[in-house]
This record gives C-alpha cells, sequence and structure tokens, in this order.
C-alpha cells in the first residue's frame, strides 16, 4: 500500500511516525504502512458467500451457502487471538462480509478486544440502518468496491444495478458520519475510468480510495492477459499523482492510495526527484519504513474456513488452520519454511529483483503474482514496470 497523498503531495512526513515511536499498537490508522514492528494486519473473509460475481474476484465467490465457516465463537477466538498478538487491524471481508449474519456482533466483539475494524464490501448489502449500526459499532472504516461509473461496474458485477446499490450504500455511511472510501482494481477494461472516480470522490464528498493493481488470483487470474502494460501502468499512476495533487492545490485533498504494486514507491520517488528534490528525500525515508510488500508479515489472511494465507490473494499457500493453532502460533512459526522467508524475501527474490537497487523498499514486489505466471515464488514479478534503467545503480 502506497500513499500517494502522503508521499506526493507531502500530507506526511517523517517526523509524524517518529512522534509515536513507530510501533503498530501506537501509531494512528493513516500511519500504520510505517510501523516498525510490521504487527499483521489480518484479512479476515468471514464468508466465501457473495451476492454478486465480479469478473477479477480473488476468492472465486457465488451466492451459495458453502459451509464450513468458522463459528461465530470460533471467529470470537481468533478475534482474541488477533488482539493479545498485537495485531492493529482486522478487515473483514469476503465473499460479501454483509451476507454473513453475525457480522455485526462480530465487528462489535473486535472493537471491544480494542482492535480497529475494517470492512471490505461491495456496498450493495448496505441500508441505512445498517450504516447506522456500523456508526454505533464504531468501524473504523468501510471500503467500498467500484470498478467504474454505472455502465462498466454492472459489467464488471454482473448484475444491472450494482453501481447504483453502491453508491446507496457509500451514501448512507456518509450520512451517518462513518469513513467511506472507493477500491477500484486497475486494469484494461477500466482503466479509463481513473478520472470518473476522481470527479465522483469530489461530486460524493468520499474522504479516500484506493487504486488497486491487479493480482492474478481466483476469478482475476484470467484476466491476466488483460492487465496493464507497464506503459500502460506507468501513465495510470502519473494520472493518479496529477488527479490527487490538483486535489491538494484546490483545497480539496484526499487520501488516495495505490496498493498491490510497490514499484509505485520508487516511481513517486524517482518523479519527485525531478519536481521537488527535497520532498524526494523525506520520501525515501518514509519508503524505507514501509518497506514495501508486507505478504506474510505484515499482513496475513485467515480464510472462511480458519486456513491461514500470507495474504488474501495467496490463497492456494497454507500455513496452518485456526481450528487447530492460533494464527499467532503460526505466524511465529520459524520451522514453516515459506512464511520465515517472507519474513526476510530480499535474501531470496531472484533475477531483476535480486540486483534491483530498490529493493529494500519495494521488498521484491507481490510473490503471488510472480508465481502465478512463473511458478517460481521468487521469480520478478511480471507487472514490475520500472526499466532496467530506473532500477540500476547502487542501493539507496
Amino acid at each position: 500500500m502506497i500513499g500517494v497523498s502522503k508521499l506526493y503531495c507531502g500530507a506526511v512526513e517523517p517526523s509524524d511516525v517518529l512522534r509515536y515511536g513507530a510501533e503498530s499498537g501506537k501509531l494512528p490508522s493513516h500511519l500504520l504502512q510505517f510501523s516498525r514492528d510490521k504487527k499483521p494486519v489480518v484479512v479476515w473473509n468471514i464468508t466465501r458467500r457473495c451476492n454478486l460475481r465480479c469478473v477479477h474476484c480473488y476468492a472465486s465467490a457465488k451466492d451459495l451457502d458453502y459451509g464450513n465457516e468458522l463459528s461465530t465463537d470460533e471467529g470470537k477466538a481468533l478475534i482474541s487471538d488477533l488482539a493479545a498478538y498485537g495485531c492493529p487491524v482486522i478487515l473483514l471481508s469476503g465473499g460479501e462480509p454483509l451476507a454473513r449474519k453475525d457480522l455485526a456482533e462480530l465487528a462489535r466483539f473486535a472493537v471491544g478486544q480494542g482492535l480497529r475494524v475494517v470492512i471490505s464490501t461491495n456496498g450493495t448489502l448496505i441500508t441505512k440502518e445498517k450504516a447506522s449500526e456500523f456508526r454505533k459499532i464504531g468501524l473504523s472504516y468501510v471500503g467500498v468496491s467500484l470498478d467504474g461509473m454505472k455502465e462498466i461496474h454492472d459489467r464488471f458485477r454482473g448484475r444491472e444495478g450494482a453501481f447504483d446499490d453502491a453508491l446507496r450504500g457509500i451514501r448512507y455511511c456518509r450520512e451517518e458520519g462513518i469513513k467511506v472510501g472507493l477500491r477500484f482494481t486497475m486494469n484494461r477494461r477500466n482503466a479509463g475510468e481513473i478520472p470518473r472516480m476522481f470527479d465522483l470522490m469530489e461530486a460524493e464528498d468520499i474522504p479516500r480510495a484506493c487504486f488497486y493493481h491487479l493480482v492474478y488470483a481466483g476469478r482475476g487470474s484470467r484476466l491476466v492477459e488483460e492487465d496493464l502494460s507497464h506503459e500502460e501502468t506507468r501513465k495510470a499512476v502519473n494520472l493518479i499523482l496529477d488527479r490527487t495533487r490538483d486535489l491538494f492545490r484546490r483545497g480539496l485533498p484526499k487520501e488516495i492510495l495505490t496498493v498491490d504494486n510497490h514499484a509505485d514507491g520508487p516511481f513517486i520517488y524517482l518523479r519527485l526527484l525531478r519536481e521537488d528534490p527535497e520532498r524526494a528525500g523525506e520520501v525515501l525515508e518514509l519508503l524505507r519504513m514501509n518497506e514495501g510488500n508486507n505478504s506474510g508479515r505484515g499482513i496475513g489472511c485467515v480464510s472462511w474456513d480458519g486456513e491461514i494465507h500470507p495474504d488474501q490473494f495467496w490463497r492456494n499457500i497454507r500455513f496452518g488452520n485456526v481450528r487447530e493453532r492460533p494464527f499467532s502460533a503460526v505466524w511465529d512459526d520459524r520451522s514453516l519454511e515459506l512464511l520465515a522467508k517472507l519474513k526476510d524475501k530480499t535474501k531470496h527474490v531472484k533475477g531483476r529483483c535480486a540486483a534491483c537497487r530498490w529493493l529494500t523498499v519495494c521488498g521484491g514486489n507481490f510473490r503471488a503474482r510472480a508465481e502465478a505466471v512463473t511458478g517460481d515464488v521468487w521469480a520478478p514479478d511480471p507487472a514490475c514496470y520500472l526499466t532496467d534503467e530506473e532500477i540500476a545503480g547502487p542501493k539507496p
């Protein structure tokens, strides 16, 4: 996760992080990506069921009762373990988390345990009553997936009216004072919608947006050929930077992030080096704190059935099950070879990743994407769009 507003537009300084001691338990939510201890943010896919059928769903979710989901009591045991372990955030996702009847009970319990609770949803099931309930629970954030405006979004989601329902859910959250934002996954089918997402944010006073690079998992694996080319990716990221800067210049700051391609960090730094060298130095310091991709270290995933994964996209890799061992015990188990290597993966990546001057800043980028394309966990990430010239030279 790369904070465009924080880095490119100067919304965060290195001193902001150091003031809190850089410990995840003390940092406010918007600074967690810079924590020193990297206690994991845990994505819990609380259900596989979903009322939509999105073309890029990493869980390949359908509107079915899959069974074998963690029970309410098992879920509360997981939450208690995560809280005791020091996890700063639990992200409740799916499938569609609102399809699970005990969502509110689980979220309320997690808040009571001291966790910051985030929900990732398609937004279509958020009623006025649900939004009011979320406010009373004390959710930290609700992220709603939009893939473009009405025509494009409905096509992605497999249901006419999905855009209108999602926008209505966003409005209900805004009315209740809940922090809500957009989640947009970039590919060739919808890259042209990026400007419209910025227009929508401004028109609806939506404070946050995350622009996700495509990860080849679940139904998203079929979109490999529709991922942006390296040149198209560079244009998309530059457009996001330009539109974010425009908002700040007009006194309308929004929290804008890019997600799942840590080449974005060096790319922003190199652009700032040309535009504002003094700020570029501060950004490099923040990128070093961020450390790039943190799958298997600063982020982890628990599936609906209790299986533990390095992240929510890498479902073919399993480290254990919370029904058999607590997440905390598994996460610290150095006898699990791949998990241990992921906690220091810069020693294991190959090819241009191993030789890259930005390795300690990017962290080797997304291992799930490398494996999906090459079959080798440690191969270079094929979505890295930095040129050979940009990655050459001494490490910063």
